[in-house]
């Protein structure tokens, strides 16, 4: 059984990314698009596609051309909205980088990447500049306001002196990738989904259809940019609908609440532990957020009790949607009249969507309410991962059906619930962990033999990662969580170790997650 939304299909324009965005941004002139939420430095319509152009057209004199591709390392500034336009104009390609990344996981996407140039900020330049050197970066570009080259990094606001003549680019919407943000897979590590001119335009086409907020809105975007969630959800649909955008480097919360409270912030795209906090926590109560009308939760699914306990104290809506980086994000949301939303759920297709659900073991398309893996088919979901024929045909099938590896049910009206996750993916605060990689760093400590990392309910993080470790010699919880620490991301930190005699496995060596997992679950139950 095939599930679709109750929305009119959209008509998708066969135009590149940049130019469908600003489409109307003439008309807007003087309007604020972006404002720096900490300084209050404000970017007009205007000023923003401008700088687009000569930012394009510096890039293109030193010699970046359609193909090549551009690291972003930044946190959320105006700026990288320019940046990522600015490639996209010349036809090349963006690969956005999470700045938590330690130096080695920086360097890897760079080279997995094919990355000719990078763009960072003075508080990652250490670490962004050993990534590419061993990258083999050509040019390293640094955000900052002084306009003085720092330690061999050129201005990014040198290439504003340009006058702005973009060479001539012809883009093939369908063929030709403009994003290569990065995924963690179950196995191994984060691979690059080649997203194309026409997914993202596609995307962008199916959010408008469903219609929940317009050019009169203010956004926070204190969703990380290089995320597909923040990138796409947040940056380009509300620079497509004209909406101002409220920019904030990092997430703290008392900074936070100010920052919505200060610029009236209408709409605001969260995930489930922001949410958690502005439901539960008393200094909420010292702001006036009486402007904030809409709460857009995604990256993980978020309760019903939550959900209510939110809306009662805000006084406003709060609603889901549902996606992956490999579908540019957006597969399902909460329809747009709040009546119609099924608290839980994290919506009903998009438009030009369809949905179906399929038994794990035979592959058989299920009816409502009979729990499978979410499939997925539509004009958003990804060209494949680059370089990676076997994961891309592992993913998508022969008919075009992406499978999410989430586990779920649509329920007789087609809302979706998802229940589960196949991929064994660890959801941190909407971050992903692949277990896979937790587990090759534990395997190359002297002290353990064996290893497995399974997902930990926490109230505050959504999830956090456990390790269930065998030891070949003498090690301490404290010493194993260290190593571990010392050579990934914050939010990849293993944050308990048991010690076990034995890690459960198949009959072909695979870990048998679940039963780690089951195990948990009864010992909370006690």
């Amino acid at each position: 059984m095939i599930f679709r939304g109750p929305f009119a299909e959209v008509i998708i324009p066969e135009i590149p990314i940049t130019s469908f965005v600003f489409q109307n941004a003439k008309d807007r002139g003087e309007k604020p698009a972006l404002i720096d939420g900490p300084s209050g430095r404000v970017i007009t319509y205007s000023q923003l596609a401008d700088s687009i152009s000569r930012v394009a057209a510096s890039l293109a004199t030193r010699g970046f051309k359609k193909g090549d591709v551009f690291g972003i390392l930044s946190p959320n500034v105006p700026e990288y909205a320019i940046a990522f336009h600015a490639v996209a104009r010349l036809g090349g390609i963006s690969t956005t980088v999470n700045p938590l990344y330690t130096e080695q996981e920086i360097a890897h996407q760079l080279k997995d990447a094919g990355a000719k140039f990078l763009v960072t900020v003075p508080q990652y330049l250490e670490k962004a500049t050993y990534a590419a050197r061993e990258a083999k970066i050509e040019e390293l570009f640094i955000f900052d306001d002084a306009g003085d080259e720092i330690d061999g990094a050129t201005p990014f606001s040198s290439l504003l002196a340009s006058d702005g003549s973009v060479p001539e680019v012809v883009i093939n919407p369908r063929e030709d990738l403009v994003a290569l943000p990065y995924s963690s897979g179950t196995t191994g590590l984060p691979k690059g989904v080649m997203l194309t001119h026409h997914n993202l335009v596609a995307n962008m086409c199916q959010m408008d259809g469903l219609q929940y907020f317009t050019e009169n809105d203010t956004l926070i975007c204190v969703l990380p940019l290089f995320h597909i969630y923040g990138l796409m959800v947040v940056l380009n649909m509300g620079l497509y609908q004209g909406a101002t955008i409220v920019t904030v480097q990092r997430f703290e919360f008392e900074p936070f609440l100010q920052t919505l409270q200060d610029y009236s912030v209408t709409l605001a795209h969260l995930v489930p532990p922001i949410v958690l906090t502005l439901s539960k926590n008393p200094v909420v109560d010292n702001y006036d957020l009486s402007k904030l009308k809409t709460i857009f939760c995604g990256a993980a699914p978020l309760d019903e009790h939550l959900t209510r306990a939110c809306m009662q104290r805000l006084d406003c809506d709060v609603r889901q949607g549902y996606g992956m980086t490999e579908t540019s994000p957006v597969t399902h949301s909460s329809p747009a009249d709040p009546a119609q939303v099924k608290f839980g759920s994290v919506g009903v297709p998009a438009p030009n969507t369809d949905c179906k659900i399929v038994d794990l073991e035979t592959g058989e398309s299920l009816g409502p309410n009979k729990e499978g893996e979410v499939c997925v088919r539509g004009p958003q979901i990804m060209k494949g991962y680059l370089n990676r024929p076997e994961a891309t045909a592992g993913t998508i099938d022969s008919d075009g059906w992406l499978h999410t590896g989430d586990i779920g049910y649509a329920d007789e009206d087609g809302h979706f619930y998802i229940v589960d996750r196949a991929k064994e993916l660890i959801k941190y605060k909407g971050f992903q962990v692949p277990p896979a990689e937790l587990e090759a760093l534990l395997l190359a400590h002297s002290q353990v033999a064996d290893a497995a990392v399974i997902p930990c309910p926490d109230d505050e993080a959504g999830e956090v990662p456990k390790a269930f470790v065998v030891l070949k010699g003498e090690a301490t919880p404290e010493e194993i969580m260290d190593f571990v620490a010392a050579r990934v991301a914050p939010h990849k930190k293993i944050r308990s170790v048991e010690f076990i005699d034995k890690i459960p496995k198949s009959a072909s060596g695979k870990i048998l997650r679940r039963l780690l997992v089951q195990k948990e679950r009864e010992r909370k139950k006690q």
